[in-house]
């Protein structure tokens, strides 16, 4: 195979982190500048085509070559661009040094994955490429010093442009340099073709109902301003929205005391404020409600054709291989939907505050339990939603062997009053008898799974559902109780990882689950490697046993943590967590690959959701159960594994 290693740099009046690649390449001022590339890892050649050169005929032909392995980091971005400008260039024969970074467990980015990997300074990334990419890819400001020009080109400043096609080239060194050193280690096929499919929902997108976004945007800036007055008019501030001031009128006209003003102690002060105070915290709440900024995000990041794409970032949680949410962040929407919908978006596509605040109250709310159903299809379809639940606690008990709770999913029962019944030996029925229970034993299966205790009981929200701190030990003593196989299977895991540790031989445990420590030796690369029952594997890099915060000896590794690239702890529970989590998106993966050789057309998916486009002319009214079906069949790799999803149909995305 020919191999053509390739990077370009780009102009766009659109600014790409804010509005994403779709909507910087949508722009008409798009343009590429230059284009570097070489042949089989060989000499890289820069083509100048802002100054008129012209990729060459073979590298054109190249680009559509099935023969020929195209490789750039963020392959995404040169795909886009390229096919953008019309240089056609299919996804499936893209590979993509980013991901395959991320997939042997190394940090995003060009300049941070050859620091992990310890380039020497004349294959890393240049660190000149910041200001140069403000001076030459982006708008610059109309000054009389630049001729009040809106952009730079290269006759502005021709040494520039000359360091800029050398970091042109360097990228491309970079980036070839990271594929060598990965390559010991390659991308099995499998995920390889996950992203491919993945590339291609992210650049179908999903509609957007941008009079929702409109009028949702005017209705807030029309509530805002109307809150800022009344604050003006009890504080007598100039600026009331200025924490230090607010704090300061808090502290003479009431006696709260307050040190700072934060989401919490506004909480906490609500309960027993006042008058005026309690009034202006109210509104000082509201205000800072960030209910809109979705909106905003949709605003900036929609196409021209009225969809907003790349809303999905492949393996963005790269210890287990999850996807991470971008621009929207659809993995993080808000859950509540308010009653009589229709009457709401109705309400804020005309952009009636007045209307929303009279019935429902809460403006700021209910524009964030909106967002939703901002996402919608076209007149000629419906969006088909179908969503695996508890699917965690299901391949949690799968891989522990936890009997009685298969049986729970087996008879299709609730796992939160099965669990409640286990934990306190009293039969639970939600909304029935013992029903109180069952939320102790909602709050237990969320928190406790991964070896948590109290204090994950309490990051789970235990306290203010109800719950006191002084019943969590018990309710933790209970569930291990009543689960002794995962309580067992966080032990199991951490001494199989331990094993490949000291021993440096493969552990295995039940569902082909293995850990082996693995090494490139020309590179002095190692890895903790665990091999899920689909055959992927999740890669802990430069593994070593130390003793954790605790004193107790615990298997630390890289990873990156803030800015740095950094050592970290983990332990028999973490490990269970990855594992799980891992397999529940293997389970998601292989249903998206379903669902797309069945002919469906799948545009995001929020955790283990997944949502398509259905044209109303082949929509059938079984198509919802044909769905779930798809999305519940057998898994050659996990044999007993018991799925269940359940969806809905609808003109727009919501809760059902």
């Amino acid at each position: 195979m020919k191999h053509l290693s390739i990077d370009i740099e780009t102009y766009s009046d659109v600014d790409i982190g804010k509005a994403g690649l779709y909507r910087y390449c949508d722009s008409p001022a798009f343009d590429i500048l230059l284009f570097a590339y070489a042949c089989d890892f060989g000499q890289v050649q820069v083509v100048d085509l802002a100054q008129g050169k012209a990729i060459p005929a073979q590298v054109i032909a190249d680009l559509q070559n099935p023969d020929v392995v195209k490789h750039a980091y963020n392959a995404a971005f040169e795909i886009t661009c390229l096919n953008h400008m019309g240089y056609t260039t299919p996804p499936d024969q893209w590979r993509c040094t980013m991901l395959h970074g991320l997939y042997l467990g190394y940090p995003a980015g060009l300049a941070k994955l050859g620091e992990a990997l310890g380039l020497p300074e004349d294959k890393r990334k240049m660190t000149a490429g910041k200001a140069l990419i403000r001076y030459f890819c982006q708008p610059c400001t109309p000054t009389r010093s630049n001729g009040n020009r809106k952009r730079n080109l290269p006759k502005h400043d021709l040494d520039k442009w000359k360091l800029f096609k050398a970091y042109n080239a360097q990228d491309v060194i970079t980036e070839m340099e990271d594929y060598k050193r990965l390559a010991a280690y390659p991308v099995p096929d499998r995920v390889q073709d996950e992203w491919v499919t993945d590339y291609e929902l992210n650049a179908r997108g999903i509609r957007l109902d941008m009079k929702l976004v409109k009028g949702a945007l005017a209705i807030d800036a029309q509530h805002r301003q109307a809150l800022t007055q009344k604050a003006v008019r009890l504080t007598s501030l100039q600026n009331p929205n200025s924490r230090n001031q607010l704090l300061a009128w808090l502290n003479e006209n009431s006696d709260l005391n307050l040190e700072k003003l934060t989401k919490e102690t506004i909480a906490e002060s609500l309960q027993i404020a006042e008058g005026p105070a309690a009034d202006v915290l109210r509104i000082r709440k509201n205000l800072a409600k960030s209910s809109v900024s979705k909106y905003q995000a949709m605003d900036r990041a929609v196409c021209q054709d009225g969809r907003i794409r790349g809303v999905l970032q492949f393996y963005g949680a790269n210890r287990t291989g999850r996807w991470a949410g971008r621009l929207v962040q659809v993995q993080n929407l808000p859950h509540d939907i308010p009653p009589a919908i229709a009457t709401a978006r109705h309400l804020a596509e005309e952009g009636n505050r007045r209307g929303l605040d009279l019935l429902y109250g809460d403006v700021s709310s209910t524009l964030s339990q909106l967002i939703r159903t901002a996402f919608v299809a076209p007149d000629d379809c419906m969006l088909c939603v179908s969503d695996f639940s508890a699917i965690e606690a299901r391949v949690l008990s799968w891989l522990a062997g936890e009997q009685w709770r298969m049986e729970v999913f087996a008879k299709g029962g609730d796992i939160y009053c099965a669990s409640a019944s286990s934990m306190f030996g009293v039969p639970v029925v939600k909304h029935g008898v013992n029903g109180q229970l069952r939320q102790k034993g909602k709050v237990a299966e969320l928190a406790l799974g991964y070896q948590g205790g109290p204090n994950a009981l309490i990051a789970m929200g235990a306290l203010k559902q109800g719950l006191t701190e002084d019943e969590l030990p018990d309710i933790v003593g209970r569930w291990r109780g009543a689960n002794p196989r995962i309580r067992d299977y966080w032990y199991a895991v951490d001494r199989a990882a331990m094993a490949a540790m000291q021993d440096e031989g493969p552990a295995g445990l039940d569902h082909g689950i293995m850990f082996s420590r693995e090494c490139n030796l020309l590179y002095g690369y190692e890895y903790l490697c665990i091999r899920l029952p689909s055959g992927r594997q999740l890669f802990y890099p430069q593994p070593f046993l130390s003793d954790n915060q605790f004193g107790r000896t615990a298997i630390h590794y890289k990873t990156q943590s803030a800015a740095n690239w950094a050592n970290t702890s983990t332990y028999g529970g973490k490990l269970v967590e990855n594992i799980t989590q891992a397999v529940a998106r293997d389970c998601l993966a292989l249903a998206l690959k379903r669902l797309v050789d069945a002919g469906y057309k799948p545009l995001m998916h929020i955790h283990d959701e997944v949502v398509l486009e259905v044209p109303k002319a082949v929509l059938h009214d079984d198509e919802i159960d044909q769905i779930n079906k798809i999305m519940c069949a057998p898994i050659p790799w996990a044999p007993g594994l018991i799925l269940n999803a359940d969806g809905f149909i609808s003109p727009y995305y919501k809760k059902d």
